[in-house]
Parts: structure tokens; C-alpha cells; sequence
């Protein structure tokens, strides 16, 4: 048999198999995403947070004091721009919905009026049957409010997992990543030790850059939704600092939200004004601050990065779209720290340092055993 023959088929067996688990773990991600997503989170607040808590055990603080700090401040700073955001929409809502009619009546008059010569019977012809179709439709809509009270179930109890999960990375991140050594041939410990240490640096820059990233959205839209005199320029601002965080969907509803305050308020140009501007940033974010800021942070060309969400997204929405840079760099850079055979220069795995990623160098235990 020709050597290109067998060299082509060694190669497709090999690459069948490496397929073959994927398509496996993708399953089980799918599969256990109820769970998996949360766990996600937490270890992405825990990046966040692991640093600012640490900071405070260096100064004296004590690490139950240093603990509850950390999340009580999470906590709070989102908890508080959320309320902010939205007790400032309520304030205004009377206003807002006065406005909505206004600007209704108008639409009205400009539709009868205009170019278009749409007649008065038209016009309500269409709303009758508007009205109409959601009163036969009414079965399809009670089943999505029950479909979304089981996503909104879901999601309270994955929030519930995501925040004790963090609280025991807080606490106890130490064990837990001694334990997950632990699992690894005693062989394979050094170089998952500094893998992993390489995978959760390059986490703690993701998450700083992407705040920087929805700091620069919040800043661009609320700074264009002041000079055009919107009156919930501060509330659109904080809505879109914390959408951003949410693929898509984030920029998509925010955007909207203040292309149509801008409507309502101050008319058709100006929301169109607003439309530009929201369009612009997000250009700016997905052509500029992610690929560029968010791939040199990482570590990933800034292909890979527009790669990894849209594979993100393909496979798995909006999740996908969350997670796939963080996961995208972490495993480039471990793959990269055990193909670089750095590791083999330190001491023996029977002596090595357990250096956890979530604290600093921890002496392992002697007779340290696999799955102990």
C-alpha cells in the first residue's frame, strides 16, 4: 500500500476520533447547560472578584471579612445600578406612556395625511385585525407566558447556583483546585498545575477588558442620548453597561430601547440620529474593541475571536456567545503552556507545588494521591 495512502489514513481515524469526542462533550454540554452555565458564571465572577478579595487579605483583613466584602460589593454595585436604572424608568413611565400616545396620534395623522393616502377605515381595518389575531392567538401566548415562568424558574435557580458557587470558590477555591489535580495521573500534575495557572491569568484580562468594553458602549450611547436631550439618558447609559455583558440580545434591546424613547420624546430624526449612534458603537465594539482590545488581552488573533462567537453562537445562542471567548482563550493558552514543554523543567511531580490559580502557591500534602 503506497505510503501516502496509509499516512492519509492514519491521519483520518486519528482526527475521526478527536471528532468523535467532541461531538460527545458538546452533548453533554448541551445536555447539562442548566448547570454548566452557572458553574460558567460563578467562574467568571470569581475572576472578578478572587483578586479584589485577596487584595483585602494582604492588608489584614480577615478572609470571612475579605469574603463578604467581595460579594456583598458585587452584589451591591449591580444590584444598585439595576434599581437605579429602573426606579428612574418607573418614575418616568406616566410621562413615557402620555408621550407614547402622542407620538401614536401623530403617527396616525401622518399616516392618513401623508404620501401613502391610507384611509381612516384602513387604518383601523388593520388594528381590528391586530386585535383580533392576538384573540385567537391568545392559547399561543398563555403557553409562552408558562414556557417563560419556567425559563424565569430556571434562571432564579441557576442565579442561586452561580452566587454559592462563588462564594465556595471564594472560600475554599484552593481545595478545590487541589482536588481537581488531584484527579490527574501523578505524571500529568505539574503541567496541568501550570496550565491552569496560565488559563485563570488570561481570565482575570478577559474579565477586565470586558467591563472595559461595556463601559465604552454605556458611554458612547448615554453620551448621545444626553445631547439629544433625552430624559432617561442615565438609565439607558446603566442598561446598556450591564446589557453588554449579554450577547445579541443586550445590545439589541438596549438599542432599542433608546432608539425609541428617542422617538417618542423628540420625533423621527432624532430617533434616526439615535439609531446612528447606537449602530456606530456597536460597529466600534464588534469590529474594533472586541477583536483588537479583547484579543490582545487574551491572547487569540482577533479572527479567532469573531471565529469563537460566531461558532459560539451557532452552537449554543446566547450562552454560546457568552462564554465562547473565555473558553476559546483559556484552552489556547493551556495548550500552548503543555505544548511549549515548560513544565518538564520543574521539580518532580511527587514534590510539586499545587499552585492554585484562585490563591497563591499551596505546598502539596505528602502522599497526595490521585482523586484524594
Amino acid at each position: 500500500m503506497p505510503y501516502g495512502v496509509r499516512l492519509a489514513g492514519a491521519w483520518s481515524w486519528r482526527l475521526l476520533l478527536i471528532a468523535g469526542v467532541l461531538a460527545v462533550v458538546v452533548f453533554l454540554v448541551i445536555q447539562l447547560r442548566l448547570i454548566l452555565i452557572p458553574l460558567l458564571v460563578a467562574v467568571l465572577l470569581s475572576a472578578l472578584l478572587v483578586p479584589f478579595s485577596a487584595f483585602l487579605r494582604r492588608h489584614g483583613w480577615p478572609k470571612w471579612l475579605a469574603v463578604a466584602v467581595a460579594m456583598l460589593s458585587a452584589l451591591a454595585v449591580v444590584g444598585g445600578l439595576l434599581t437605579l436604572g429602573i426606579w428612574q424608568i418607573v418614575r418616568g413611565a406616566d410621562e413615557l406612556t402620555a408621550q407614547s400616545l402622542v407620538a401614536w396620534d401623530d403617527f396616525r395623522a401622518w399616516l392618513l395625511a401623508g404620501p401613502l393616502h391610507i384611509t381612516e377605515a384602513q387604518l383601523n381595518d388593520w388594528v381590528e385585525q391586530a386585535v383580533t389575531a392576538v384573540q385567537q392567538d391568545m392559547g399561543i401566548i398563555w403557553s409562552g407566558a408558562l414556557s417563560l415562568g419556567s425559563t424565569v424558574g430556571h434562571f432564579l435557580a441557576g442565579m442561586l447556583l452561580a452566587l454559592f458557587a462563588t462564594l465556595f470558590m471564594l472560600i475554599d477555591g484552593r481545595g478545590i483546585w487541589n482536588w481537581i489535580v488531584g484527579i490527574f495521573p501523578r505524571r500529568a500534575r505539574t503541567a496541568v498545575d501550570g496550565a491552569g495557572q496560565a488559563g485563570w491569568e488570561t481570565l482575570q484580562n478577559f474579565v477586565r477588558v470586558q467591563i472595559l468594553v461595556a463601559t465604552i458602549d454605556a458611554i458612547g450611547i448615554g453620551l448621545g442620548a444626553f445631547f439629544l436631550g433625552l430624559p432617561l439618558a442615565i438609565p439607558i447609559a446603566i442598561l446598556v453597561f450591564l446589557g453588554s455583558f449579554i450577547p445579541i440580545v443586550g445590545a439589541v434591546v438596549t438599542g432599542a430601547l433608546a432608539v425609541f424613547v428617542a422617538l417618542v420624546y423628540s420625533g423621527f430624526w432624532p430617533a434616526v440620529i439615535m439609531l446612528g449612534i447606537v449602530l456606530l458603537v456597536q460597529q466600534i465594539e464588534g469590529h474594533v474593541l472586541q477583536p483588537l482590545i479583547m484579543g490582545t488581552a487574551v491572547k487569540v488573533h482577533p479572527l479567532g475571536v469573531v471565529v469563537a462567537v460566531a461558532t459560539g453562537s451557532f452552537l449554543a445562542g446566547i450562552p454560546g456567545a457568552l462564554f465562547a471567548v473565555p473558553v476559546a482563550a483559556v484552552v489556547n493558552v493551556m495548550i500552548l503552556y503543555i505544548s511549549s514543554g515548560d513544565w518538564k523543567d520543574d521539580a518532580p511531580p511527587s514534590t510539586v507545588a499545587v499552585r492554585s490559580p484562585l490563591w497563591r502557591t499551596v505546598p502539596q500534602r505528602p502522599g497526595f494521591q490521585r482523586g484524594e
